[in-house]
């Protein structure tokens, strides 16, 4: 039915544009790709003032489209002086956010590498990036993740982005907005560009070389260009910066009324301490800690240090800073190149061909693998096709390498502990992706070169191979750790004789370098993940003007897309069945069709009216057919308005309707390994608690057996929560609506203006329920405790009773909104003799960012803006002020960031702990406390940057120029504020502490 549809929309579109073939043209006749050859030139040059921009094929400038649009030249992307060309858009334009970085992604396993950026926060996924206006082959099997460090930065003419829903142009995804990557169409020449920068405090070292070339052939009718880029960033390590070494584990204590960090001894007031007396040190040292009882009571474990065996175990005075191992930024290699072709094959027909490669390598040297008794990790039945968890477990009371100290004070069950597996190795993940993308077409003229026509194809591929090095094998370390006296009653061995006969070592945890060179060899895993992403794509459309109405012609486009998108996620390395102490991946595939169609049009209602200088409409739609059952005929359509009253101001208006399908992955993947940190509920359960859910939680039979022996249960989670697809998910729908003004006054020339207003709204976003959210719908809720409540299904406890996995699944089960308003500004100014200035600004204004989640109590709605955790700020901005002269071009640039608070839930947490002291200070309880402190590190003040870039062009002879530039990013060396929490008390939001920033370069061109 859904494919009948789209073909009766070809039909009607085929003859809505047949019937009106002859009708007039006008300026804004829609434009196709433009090959530069010689006979060519002089039309282009006429036309310039009118080009395609992002989100229409019409033919308009950036400042008198309906849609709001900002975009970024050559000149200014390489004043930044950066290689990172998400880095660029995300520092100068404020409606770029983060996406993955170098900065954010350490511990990720899909992400490590990438760079990628997010419009308005809405999400990478619902951010479309393009390149030359078309849809691209994604770099990550987790979503429509497009990594801009796959782009040669040679290659980059300029970006456009169009921030709004723009589905009715370029289909599923663009519900943020479209971020078009336009590459070079008319350099000639050769050119050859070196970059090196280092932070000036070290680190964070750059080294940059392009290389391009552009020539016309066979007399005009043809152009090629071609370009290269190697980068290379080598990373910020904890050792690199004072900041990150400094230790600190922070809360808010309810009862005293004030800041605590923890010390030696334990959580004091920070009032009482000094910043020397701060510690957060891990139990997960080389020699291991075997019955622990408490982090902070001294005495309380055995443990080793380098002289053996001790007794007097105390996390905060003997443990290991376990940060010395985490990358600030992440190492990152690129290589890039691409080839661009344009032939005229006939007077009336012409050809395109380009074809993008590139290799991207990140290494990520993280700290040996720390485990535990019972950290679980996720495992998989072949036969059956079921999912499950594992952990190492309790080391046997019998175990020959067991120290008669430990075992006599040991419970039967066998002893905790936890570990570095120092002797293994540090965990390395090595992440290779090469990305292959390339399109070739065909355009030319219809009806008396009324209409023009484009039809091309693309490909594109990509792989990722990546191997985590140093793993352990949980099955193996089981078999390894269960060991036994051979029958001489001096050899020690594996209990399993299946183990044995594969090769088992048993495992000696007690003491530094107990572990052997071959128990390390067999306890190793080094698992792969090896994806895959294939993608095709056959585009066609028609442009030209429909007829004719009295203010003048109807400017149209139609056109058809298919699409085909696969996926295959294989695991391998050893890990195929999971038991691997790393985020496991099952290997699953999935693919999924798309056959959409398009139209829009532009109706010119009044021309040369009072008031009405001119008013035109414009309409867009497409209709697309998946090919998964569960999502309907997806239909994104937009309304626009501008009317320009008098010369040089406009009003524009514009609705647009934009719908967002699920991934392969959101919709088909099996249960994906993670970890996420989370409290339960049940901590602190007795037989008598009447906290809430507590009643609930004493029905746990593992819970109820640990109060009965013990009296109170104590959480022990791990964090354990994979994320998994669902089959039932269906689109996202978002309306986007904007209003906004344009000024270019007469009277001021060289200025622009440009404010609007937006309002984007999504209902049935696809998201998940956060983990503190799960056990509460399970325990505390008006939902029935037990096994016919979903949410207690996903939940699964040890028996201990501390939480093993929480599953976290993917449900349309979001509404967001957001809210704000941009001003763009650019001014340009003739200084004569004195060359010229350009100043450009651009600000954006968040006044909402809410997301309202359909809870088992009803929907409950939370506000997200001023808070750095969402990183959504109320207000960002970017301003800079650039002088030309001959071949002389200095820039100031300044970036903005509004004040925040560090985090949402931390905040209503204190509100909470103020209001009960309120309740107790009313009701004059002893316990009242009359001068409560105000939260620390939580109020971050506002950020500036201040960048400054100089370049020098030179001529070397009539055929050859040399450019000299350099820079300093950063001038003031604004690092941000100290941030609880953050990868080395940096935040990427103020640059992960790479602080001042120095460059230089050259390019020379032929």
């Amino acid at each position: 039915m859904k494919k009948n549809l789209i073909t009766l929309a070809i039909l009607g579109s085929s003859t809505l544009f047949a019937g009106n073939a002859l009708a007039q043209e006008n300026e804004q006749k829609v434009a196709k790709p433009v090959i530069q050859t010689e006979n060519k030139k002089e039309n282009a040059k006429k036309t310039e003032e009118k080009i395609t921009v992002t989100g229409s094929r019409l033919r308009r400038d950036s400042f008198s489209v309906a849609t709001p649009l900002v975009t970024m030249d050559k000149d200014a992307i390489e004043d930044t002086g950066l290689g990172s060309l998400s880095e660029i858009l995300i520092n100068e334009l404020p409606q770029v956010s983060m996406g993955s970085s170098n900065t954010n992604s350490q511990s990720s396993v899909s992400t490590t590498g990438l760079s990628t950026i997010d419009l308005r926060s809405l999400g990478t996924n619902r951010t479309l990036t393009l390149i030359d206006g078309r849809r691209v082959v994604s770099n990550s099997y987790s979503g429509n993740y497009v990594s801009l460090s796959t782009i040669p930065a040679g290659m980059v003419d300029k970006v456009e982005i169009i921030t709004g829903g723009a589905s009715a142009a370029y289909g599923s995804d663009a519900i943020a907005g479209v971020v078009n990557i336009i590459t070079q169409h008319d350099k000639e020449g050769f050119s050859f560009k070196a970059k090196v920068g280092e932070s000036q405090e070290g680190g964070a070292e750059e080294y940059t070389l392009d290389i391009d070339y552009g020539t016309e052939f066979s007399d005009g009718r043809g152009y090629l260009f071609m370009a290269g880029t190697y980068n290379e960033e080598k990373g910020l390590s904890f050792y690199d910066r004072k900041r990150a070494q400094q230790q600190d584990a922070w809360r808010y204590n309810d009862d005293d009324m004030c800041n605590q960090m923890l010390t030696e001894d334990s959580y004091q007031c920070m009032r009482d301490i000094t910043q020397a007396d701060w510690r957060s040190l891990s139990d997960s040292i080389p020699g291991g800690v075997f019955d622990e009882q408490s982090s902070t009571r001294a005495d309380a474990g055995f443990w080793y240090d380098e002289n053996g065996l001790r007794n007097d175990w105390h996390e905060e005075r003997y443990g290991i800073n376990t940060n010395q191992f985490v990358m600030l930024k992440i190492p990152d290699e690129a290589y890039t190149g691409a080839i661009k072709v344009d032939y005229e094959l006939t007077d009336e027909i012409d050809s395109y061909f380009q074809v993008q490669y590139s290799i991207n390598k990140s290494i990520n040297h993280k700290a040996p693998e720390s485990e535990d008794e019972c950290d679980s990790v996720l495992t998989y039945e072949p036969s059956d096709g079921t999912f499950g968890t594992a952990c190492i477990g309790r080391i046997p009371i019998d175990n020959p390498y067991m120290p008669a100290e430990i075992r006599d004070d040991a419970s039967s069950k066998g002893v905790k502990w936890d570990r570095n597996f120092a002797e293994v190795g540090n965990i390395v993940t090595d992440n290779e992706r090469t990305t292959l993308r390339s399109w070739a077409g065909l355009q030319g003229t219809l009806f008396n070169d009324e209409w023009d026509w484009d039809l091309s194809v693309g490909y594109g591929k990509f792989k990722q191979e990546q191997q985590r090095l140093n793993e352990i094998n949980v099955f193996r370390a089981q078999h390894a750790l269960n060991a036994e006296y051979a029958a001489d009653g001096v050899t020690v061995q594996c209990a399993d004789e299946l183990a044995r006969a594969d090769g088992c070592v048993p495992l000696n945890l007690f003491g530094e370098g107990s572990i052997t060179p071959e128990a390390a060899d067999y306890i190793r895993a080094n698992p792969t993940i090896t994806t895959d992403i294939e993608q095709i794509n056959v585009l066609g459309y028609i442009a030209g003007d429909l007829f004719q109405m009295p203010a003048g012609s109807v400017a149209s486009a139609f056109g058809f897309e298919y699409r085909r998108d696969e996926q295959k996620v294989k695991t391998g390395g050893g890990a195929e069945i999971g038991g691997v102490s790393f985020n496991y991946v099952p290997t699953f595939t999935g693919d999924v069709d798309v056959y959409e169609v398009f139209g829009e049009a532009a109706f010119p209602l009044l021309a040369d009216q009072t008031f009405a200088k001119s008013l035109t409409a414009e309409i867009s739609a497409r209709l697309a057919s998946y090919s998964w059952s569960n999502i309907d005929l997806v239909g994104s359509y937009k309304v626009g308005l501008i009317w320009e009253p008098i010369e040089g101001y406009a009003l524009r208006a514009n609705w647009a309707r934009a719908q967002r399908a699920p991934t392969i992955t959101e919709a088909l993947s099996p249960p994906r390994g993670d970890y996420d940190s989370f409290d339960d509920i049940c901590d602190g359960v007795t037989a008598t608690s009447t906290e809430p859910g507590h009643s609930n939680c004493r029905l746990e039979p593992s819970i109820a057996a640990v109060i009965a022996a013990d009296g109170e249960f104590v959480d022990e989670n791990s964090g354990y929560s994979p994320n998994v697809g669902n089959t039932e998910l269906k689109e996202e729908t978002a309306d986007t609506y904007t209003v906004g003004l344009t000024m270019a006054p007469d009277f001021l020339e060289g200025l622009r203006v440009a404010v609007d207003f937006y309002d984007i709204q999504i209902t049935d976003a696809i998201s998940y329920f956060d983990n503190e959210d799960i056990i509460e719908y399970c325990y505390d809720s008006p939902l029935e405790y037990g096994d016919s409540n979903t949410f207690c299904n996903d939940i699964t406890r040890n028996t201990e009773g501390s939480i093993e996995e929480i599953m976290q699944r993917n449900y349309n089960v979001d509404e967001i909104r957001t809210k704000g308003y941009d001003i763009a500004a650019e001014y340009v100014y003739d200084l004569e003799v004195y060359g010229s200035l350009k100043f450009k600004t651009d600000w954006m204004h968040v006044i909402e960012y809410s997301q309202t989640v359909q809870s088992p109590s009803g929907p409950e709605t939370t506000n997200y803006e001023g808070y750095l955790s969402s990183d959504i700020f109320e207000d960002k901005a970017s301003a800079s002020l650039t002088w030309y002269k001959d071949g002389m071009r200095v820039r100031w640039s300044t970036g903005y960031k509004s004040a925040v608070k560090a985090s949402r839930s931390r905040y209503e947490s204190w509100l909470d702990d103020m209001a009960a002291n309120d309740e107790r200070c009313l009701q004059g309880e002893d316990t009242c406390i009359d001068a409560p402190e105000a939260l620390e590190f939580n109020d971050i003040g506002s950020y500036l940057k201040h960048n400054l870039s100089i370049s020098y062009t030179t001529e070397l002879n009539k055929d050859a120029e040399l450019r000299l530039f350099g820079g300093v990013n950063n001038m003031f060396d604004n690092r941000g504020e100290f941030i609880i929490g953050g990868k080395g008390n940096f935040d990427s939001a103020y640059g992960g502490g790479v602080g001042r920033y120095i460059y230089i370069g050259a390019e020379i061109k032929l």
